[in-house]
């Protein structure tokens, strides 16, 4: 008679996968230095500290000048600069351009004082004091033949990502490309989630570790599983822990199942997990834990267990102190093909999961474009582009995403490049392309969104899966959205774009002038940038709060009687202006501007004085065929305080100087 055991009934794959996730194997945050983070998975958010770059640099070599002094320059009519010296990367300028005046400068170098555009060299000559062509000798004078805007060829501080901007979110998985940015940023050690630490015993008397000598006569077998499973253990973002393969014995399985118990957060198994007599591991579960589950429908690999292990009570195996309470346990087959697609399948889904890594993907998408994409150049381009999966049973949504290069948070904001043809000058929207990932375990975002950067909306986001948030400005947000790429636009203050859009809600936030703690210079409002002079760090025109301050001063050029484009030419730094709405506050703290345009909640933050000018409606609205979606309808939630009911918006507000939510924040 035969003590063979049958399987108990088989359970469905499902109720495997809702056993795993039943165990607890998720270990607490860390900080680690960042050295050591590529590969790790963020557990809080991080914001720029400093602006990247610090200050304003050329983008090209070539000459600063003040841009005015170009006014109608062109090849027939050139306008004739003064050369006062030349700025080098590296080194603080020496020199001032005054009127009438340029200065030699080298790509990456800092503009000097008074400058505020680059024309490239390609667009001068060099002539002598005489007028003539200056020859071998040191130019006095330069031809410049071509125009220039204020801010051409000049990459301004705070470009690449700004101080107090969102740079990377929890969840997001450290690559070479956030570390970069990271390390632009002055970064040096990082909050990351925990890896779990997975033991992993090999079972069986048969088995022989690789290096040691097998003897076939007596059916040895080399140990397959320990290496295969603690590879996969950290390609899933786990920390693997092997252990001395244990026999057939029960007193020793026990003891090794035990001990890796009190280390580890799972302990998995392999090898005697069926049923047969000497088989026995179920019945160290069964005696030493709970064994949730025996035997799941699935080929191959049915011999599987799923269970939890009691740690020591008296904290102490073998020598070594450790907590009570359980560790997490999954037995997997003992043929490595079976135990392989049962840990792949089953177990490294879950130890990603506590790891808070992403699932895998394949290297290659096939996408179709999301706008519209000229090219003429008739060079080999790599595009870097974003996905966005939109779950309609089509091909993911491609976008464009470039800074430029020297911008890092290009790549960021990036999941591939795709490489465009020479000879192609248009892609158009819904083209099918082909994407090459940055990395196979690429996780497009679940939300695109685009619009007005705020601290309100960055902890909104932080609240919800694996967002992907582009700070463009108001403006530019609308024109994305009406130009169906992104779920939502984010936008504050007055608005001159039509968008077929759903408004999902917003907030009010409090804005006006900021000025160094105590106001020294008795600042009270906008007649003062105007009378005096002081001054002024502004936003870009893409911006809501740059809107608001030109509705303001439309107002008091009524008030007066006045033309607006007067009075903002009287404001001293009116067109100087900074990336991120916490840019010029910060500015305005280091003594490198008198006002800066910002809101209540920095300046109080950050130690500054607030003069109010108003109040502005922040507005979040959704694409109209989007609305409908998982991740817009859980954005909807958080906004209307539903969200996890821990409080949604309500809370965040709470917590903000200078923010509410009533009916002004009705679009």
């Amino acid at each position: 008679m035969s003590d063979r055991k049958e399987f108990r009934e088989l359970a469905e794959p499902a109720a495997a996968r809702e056993a795993i996730d039943s165990l607890d194997l998720s270990p607490p945050p860390e900080t680690v230095p960042l050295a050591d983070a590529r590969g790790r998975v963020l557990a809080e958010r991080v914001d720029a500290a400093i602006d990247v770059p610090g200050f304003d640099r050329a983008s090209m070599d070539g000459y600063a000048v003040r841009a005015r002094d170009t006014f109608g320059a062109d090849e027939a009519d050139p306008a004739e600069l003064d050369l006062v010296g030349a700025v080098h990367a590296g080194a603080a300028p020496d020199v001032t351009v005054e009127p009438g005046t340029c200065a030699e400068i080298s790509t990456g170098a800092v503009m000097p004082d008074g400058a505020d555009a680059v024309v490239m060299v390609e667009r001068t000559d060099e002539i002598g004091a005489d007028g003539d062509d200056g020859g071998d000798a040191d130019p006095a004078r330069i031809a410049v033949r071509t125009s220039v805007a204020p801010g051409d060829h000049v990459m301004t501080a705070g470009t690449d990502i700004a101080a107090g901007a969102r740079a990377l979110g929890p969840g997001t998985r450290l690559t070479p490309r956030e570390i970069g940015l990271l390390s632009a940023l002055g970064v040096d050690e990082v909050p990351v989630e925990g890896r779990p630490r997975v033991g992993i015993v090999s079972t069986g008397d048969e088995l022989v570790r690789p290096g040691e000598a097998l003897n076939p006569d007596r059916g040895e077998i080399y140990d397959v599983n320990s290496t295969t499973i603690a590879a996969g253990v950290a390609e899933a973002g786990g920390e693997p822990v092997l252990y001395p393969h244990a026999g057939d014995d029960y007193e020793e399985m026990e003891r090794l199942l035990r001990r890796a118990a009190d280390e580890c957060d799972l302990v998995l198994s392999s090898g005697s997990t069926s049923a047969s007599a000497v088989d026995v591991i179920y019945r160290v579960i069964e005696a030493r834990g709970d064994l949730l589950l025996h035997g799941v429908a699935v080929k191959p690999g049915k011999p599987m267990l799923i269970g939890r292990l009691d740690r020591s009570a008296d904290g102490d195996v073998d020598g070594d102190d450790a907590p009570a309470g359980e560790s997490a346990y999954v037995g997997l087959p003992g043929y490595p093909v079976s135990a392989l697609t049962i840990f792949r399948t089953f177990v490294a889904p879950a130890i990603r999961e506590a790891a808070g890594q992403p699932e895998p993907a394949t290297a290659t998408v096939e996408g179709r474009m999301g706008v519209s994409e000229r090219y003429a150049e008739g060079r080999l381009r790599l595009m870097p582009v974003g996905l966005l999966d939109l779950d309609d049973g089509d091909r993911p949504l491609v976008y464009p995403v470039d800074k430029g290069s020297g911008a890092t948070t290009s790549l960021v904001e990036a999941d591939g490049v795709v490489a465009v043809d020479p000879d192609t000058e248009y892609l158009d929207a819904g083209e099918a392309v082909s994407v090459d990932l940055f990395s196979p375990d690429v996780r497009p975002p679940t939300l695109l969104g685009v619009g007005e950067d705020d601290p309100a909306l960055n902890r909104l986001l932080d609240r919800l899966a694996n967002p992907r948030y582009l700070a463009v400005g108001s403006r530019e947000g609308l024109r994305r959205l009406r130009d169906g790429v992104p779920d939502v636009a984010v936008t504050a203050g007055p608005t001159d774009r039509d968008v077929d859009a759903e408004p999902l809600g917003g907030w009010t936030r409090e804005w006006g002038l900021v000025a160094p703690d105590g106001n020294p210079e008795e600042v009270t409002g906008l007649a003062d940038l105007v009378d005096r002079d002081l001054r002024f760090r502004n936003r870009p025109t893409v911006s809501g709060l740059r809107r608001s301050l030109d509705a303001a001063l439309d107002d008091l050029a009524d008030e007066r009687d006045a033309d607006r484009r007067d009075l903002a030419e009287a404001v001293d730094g009116y067109e100087r202006t900074a990336r991120a709405f916490e840019s010029p506050v910060r500015a305005v703290a280091a003594g490198d501007a008198d006002v800066g345009l910002g809101l209540r909640e920095t300046a109080e933050r950050l130690g500054c004085a607030f003069v109010p000018l108003g109040e502005q409606s922040v507005v979040v609205r959704a694409a109209a065929d989007r609305v409908d979606r998982d991740s817009v309808a859980a954005l909807a939630a958080e906004l209307g305080n539903g969200g996890d009911g821990d409080g949604g918006i309500d809370a965040i507000l709470s917590d903000l100087p200078g923010y509410s939510r009533n009916s002004r924040n009705d679009p």
